[in-house]
């Protein structure tokens, strides 16, 4: 597995919310943590942004995507709203988190909860050729619900 460093900083005032952290030896995603001052209820249908006490940076052509957790997503149907978010490498501000509610019933927030997950990847940027034709597939145009 290829490591690739990264730095993070905790923002100021929460140096007691723990570091992103792979949660096994082979884990893709690390999870990564809620820094709310007190306990935030979400409703159901609900949606709240929740900071993480976090910044980081990364190397010139990675990302980091932020996913939702699966245990969360079917035990109470907590998601993120745009999942996976991306957090480019050139940002250096707080990441956060929109969290909503598709359970039935309200959701509690805590300070240092597992929230959400984040995985590290490689970007590769397209550069596009202007063509008034493209290649011939099998499939074609054929969309949604086709295969």
């Amino acid at each position: 597995m290829e490591k690739v460093k990264a730095y993070v900083q905790r923002i100021l005032g929460n140096e007691d919310i723990p570091l992103p952290k792979y949660m096994t030896e082979q884990a893709a995603g690390m999870d990564i943590f809620a820094a709310v001052k007190a306990d935030e209820t979400i409703l159901p249908g609900e949606r709240r942004k929740i900071p993480t006490g976090i910044a980081i940076a990364l190397p010139e052509g990675y990302e980091a995507q932020i996913r939702p957790r699966s245990g969360l997503a079917i035990h109470q149907g907590i998601t993120l709203l745009n999942s996976p978010g991306t957090i480019d490498a050139d940002y250096r501000g707080e990441i956060a988190l929109i969290v909503i509610n598709h359970g039935k019933e309200p959701f509690s927030v805590q300070r240092g909860m597992r929230l959400a997950q984040m995985v590290i990847s490689k970007v590769c940027r397209a550069q596009w050729v202007d063509s008034p034709n493209l290649n011939e597939t099998a499939r074609g145009n054929g969309g949604f619900g086709h295969t």
